[in-house]
């Protein structure tokens, strides 16, 4: 017989979303007040809002620890820990200035692809997106979202768009990429196409960060690349950088466009999200369409595979 175990600890909002993001795939039901709670082998996770990360099961002192030793001053905190910058945040001279932003749609959806837009955005165009609306995508709707991209390239904006589709992300997966890695190496090479074209005329890079900057050096050196000079990162960084902001429209704008294509070659609506109206539509597919064609529309290591089963 098993004993059961429980560990608790407090840890950054930022770490608790590199945590989501690495449990994305064993993620379960998530009891109110939670960000996200995820099965594994040796522990059921919950992680809440306030920062308290509860480890319980036969092994939960194994699963957390490879959380604690990397932040040892994280779990001596008993209240949520206030929001402190790292060595990499962005001077807030830059937003008024000349610099390159870069942000990611379709990450926490089951269906469509993951898009990643980087934009360079000259100090005399600030002012203008600022005037035609351009702002945290999270506050729009898609209609103006969609809007807003197209007067977005109208002012001659220099960008680059990368789309990691469905067939080629699944295969990531298999090879063991996590979806951090992967939208880090993303990020890399949009940022890269960016830089590239606008030679050195920007005064820095501002990364909407999803994860902690020595994991995001990390996950890219693994495949023998670095960050380019002046790089930052910075939390809802499309609230500071108009930059930011506008990669953010484009890349959803993008999403929206390959989900309305992917509906229309599957023949059926595929919702967005990974709530539970999003299992139903995968049991319609399998049964309609076959298991298959999963791994041409979604990414299929999302727990939504194994739930769909319900309704099978």
């Amino acid at each position: 017989m098993f004993i059961l175990s429980q560990q608790a600890h407090v840890f950054s909002k930022e770490k608790i979303k590199e945590m989501k993001d690495y449990y994305q795939g064993s993620i379960i039901d998530t009891p109110q007040g939670a960000v996200f709670r995820a099965k594994t082998s040796n522990a059921v996770i919950t992680a809440y809002r306030s920062g308290k990360v509860m480890f319980q099961g036969k092994s939960a002192e194994f699963e957390s620890i490879k959380w604690v030793n990397e932040l040892v001053d994280e779990q001596k905190q008993v209240k949520p820990i206030s929001k402190s910058k790292h060595s990499l945040a962005p001077p807030s001279t830059l937003f008024n200035d000349a610099h390159i932003g870069s942000d990611e749609a379709g990450t926490g959806d089951y269906f469509g692809p993951m898009t990643v837009a980087s934009v360079f955005v000259k100090k005399e165009q600030i002012a203008k997106l600022k005037e035609i609306g351009v702002q945290d995508s999270k506050n729009l709707t898609d209609t103006t979202i969609k809007r807003l991209s197209k007067e977005i390239l109208k002012l001659d904006i220099t960008y680059s768009l990368l789309v990691l589709r469905n067939p080629k992300y699944n295969a990531l997966k298999a090879r063991g990429w996590s979806q951090g890695k992967m939208k880090a190496m993303t990020h890399h090479h949009a940022i890269g196409n960016v830089v590239k074209n606008v030679e050195g005329s920007y005064e820095g890079i501002v990364i909407d960060q999803f994860c902690e900057p020595s994991l995001y050096n990390k996950y890219i050196a693994s495949e023998q690349q670095k960050s380019a000079l002046n790089t930052y990162f910075i939390t809802k960084a499309e609230s500071h950088s108009i930059a930011v902001a506008a990669a953010s429209i484009i890349a959803r704008t993008s999403f929206l466009k390959e989900m309305d294509k992917l509906s229309e070659e599957i023949g059926i609506t595929l919702p967005k999200g990974a709530a539970q109206h999003v299992d139903k539509a995968i049991a319609r597919i399998i049964r309609e369409k076959g298991y298959e064609i999963l791994n041409t529309c979604a990414k299929t290591h999302f727990v939504n595979t194994k739930k769909a089963e319900a309704y099978l």
